[in-house]
């Protein structure tokens, strides 16, 4: 049987997509463009007066003349050191820009995958994949224009001018450069992968991490405290070691760079032997430029690793798909009233594992089905179906008559209601906390809610602070009734309530279910004393169904079993 998986299309979509995030505006690259034109410019033109004022001086040049070109070349300095600084200002800013439009792209992109990704992928892993990858973009994308373009700029500038004053130190000078260049490729093919081995490494820590703190109390009350040190200490070593090794292999590129840079500087002042004092200065300074550069380079090594590394888990997760596509005529669910369910010959399985087999079954507006059968039986599952949380692998699960494949996104989340066990609260307001931080119908409209679920909270704007299992639940109907949906999917809202929470939130779920059709999903069968039909799930299989009192008045159906054994 087909199941469902992540399709990876490694397109090159997901690279023009994360260059479009980081390429700034135009006028930013106009500012751009001068900032590092003038931050190059400048200091290729201090050397000369260097030359004029040496050959000046041994040629008994009066005092004013040469503080004058003393003086010009105190002002280039300044010049080019306030050039630097406005380039650096501006690639900042330009970086900084860029990363946030990515961080809110990859987060956009990353909360519309399929839960079977985030299945696979710890909270902490993404978190460092989404902003830590990106900071180590961003600060590339600044030494990039800071010290790699205008490096490159002024790198070409010093051949030019040392070519105009000696052809034959200038053909040297280029032939240098092109060795040590090409030593820093092949430095760059050996340093990358070791480089994005750390930051995966890194990314595993944090997940373990952000894992173990988010059951912490589980792992106290179990005695696993031990277990969760030895495999810390074994994440982090791993961590260290590829951590170790990137950085040994970035420190061997130094030092041979330092080696070829002494033996190059050796190389140029004796070429100089035979050209004026000025000239031979001048050649040295311009040596000492092209020097500047390359350790500008290599001292980016490790953000360009970084970065590199970054970007190719970037592109990975861009390049994640969702296989829960919605054609571009999408259709609408009816805006109002209770919508009808049709579950037709559904199959479904998590990987390579079959789930459900052939389930059929049909709910008119208004009806409510409960959903019940042992822990494992395939009863979520179908709740995740409905709510369109996965497609089948086979068969139509339609809504309101429409094959959910076929429905706008919108459309369904704010005409089909989840509510579960899990209910997720935020560090935020009681209004935050209601409406998910988005816009809210109105103060009445919200203190309605609370009132009608039983939680009588007036103090909107008040931090949400500690709450109970069962006003989180409340609160999660709350939501539901806000969205005003026409089906709701309630899945095991009660199995960790004490008895008198648990009949407020019975008190709940009939108002929520009033006027609507509704799915449940229980264990406790108390729970579905008022529902229309009931479905008994047993391997995958819908193995009874049919209305409730029917049900219940055969002696020999397994729901009387069951309620029969619940009453013994």
């Amino acid at each position: 049987m087909p199941v469902p998986s992540i399709v990876r299309s490694r397109s090159a979509d997901s690279g023009s997509r994360l260059v479009r995030s980081l390429l700034p505006g135009p006028g930013l690259t106009a500012l751009l463009a001068v900032a590092i034109t003038a931050a190059t410019l400048l200091p290729l033109a201090a050397p000369q007066l260097t030359r004029r004022f040496v050959d000046g001086a041994l040629a008994g040049a009066g005092t004013g003349s040469l503080t004058l070109i003393a003086l010009g070349y105190l002002a280039l300095a300044v010049a080019g050191q306030a050039a630097r600084l406005a380039t650096a200002g501006l690639a900042s800013r330009a970086a900084w820009d860029g990363a946030n439009r990515l961080r809110h792209g990859l987060a956009e992109h990353v909360l519309g995958l399929d839960p079977a990704f985030h299945a696979r992928h710890t909270p902490g892993e993404l978190i460092e994949r989404a902003d830590g990858d990106v900071t180590a973009i961003a600060d590339f994308v600044v030494a990039f224009l800071l010290d790699v373009v205008a490096g490159l700029l002024l790198l070409c500038g010093v051949i030019v001018v040392v070519s105009a004053v000696d052809p034959r130190v200038g053909a040297v000078l280029l032939v240098y450069c092109a060795l040590v260049g090409a030593g820093m490729v092949v430095a760059q093919r050996l340093a990358v992968p070791s480089a994005a081995r750390s930051r995966a490494a890194h990314a595993a820590l944090s997940g373990f991490v952000e894992e173990r703190l988010a059951g912490a109390e589980d792992l106290r009350a179990n005695g696993a405290g031990e277990h969760t040190l030895r495999r810390f200490h074994q994440v982090s070593a791993a961590e260290w070691r590829t951590g170790r090794h990137a950085s040994a292999v970035g420190s061997s590129v130094l030092a041979g760079t330092g080696v070829a840079f002494a033996a190059g500087t050796a190389l140029m002042t004796a070429l100089s032997g035979t050209l004026s004092v000025g000239t031979a200065v001048l050649l040295f300074q311009y040596t000492l430029m092209v020097r500047t550069p390359f350790e500008r380079l290599i001292d980016q090594l490790r953000h360009y690793q970084a970065a590199l590394a970054g970007v190719a888990r970037v592109r990975g997760l861009l390049a994640e798909r969702r296989t829960l596509t919605v054609p571009a005529a999408a259709r609408e669910l009816p805006a109002a009233g209770p919508l009808g369910l049709e579950l037709a010959d559904v199959d479904f399985g998590y990987d390579d594992r079959p789930v459900l087999h052939g389930i059929t079954f049909s709910l008119a507006p208004g009806e409510t089905l409960g959903l019940v059968g042992r822990t494992g039986s395939g009863k979520t599952t179908i709740a995740r179906l409905i709510a369109r949380l996965y497609d089948p692998a086979s068969g139509t699960v339609r809504v309101g008559g429409q094959d959910l494949r076929q429905v706008a996104s919108a459309s369904l989340r704010g005409r089909v209601a989840v509510v579960g066990q899990d209910v997720r609260l935020f560090d935020a307001s009681l209004r935050d906390n209601l409406t998910l931080f988005r816009a809210a119908p109105g103060d009445d409209r919200l203190r309605e809610v609370l009132v009608e679920v039983g939680l009588d909270r007036r103090d909107l704007d008040a931090p949400l602070g500690p709450v109970s299992a069962g006003e989180a639940q409340l609160l999660a109907f709350a939501r539901a009734l806000l969205a005003d949906p026409g089906l709701v999917v309630l899945d095991e809202i009660s199995s960790r309530l004490d008895p008198a929470t648990e009949r407020r939130v019975r008190r709940s779920t009939a108002r929520l279910l009033a006027g609507r059709t509704g799915v449940i999903v229980a264990h406790r069968l108390a729970t579905l004393e008022r529902v229309d039909r009931i479905a008994v799930v047993a391997d995958g299989r819908i193995v009874e169904y049919g209305r409730r009192r029917d049900l219940l008045a055969d002696p020999g159906s397994r729901f009387a079993r069951m309620s029969a054994a619940v009453r013994r």
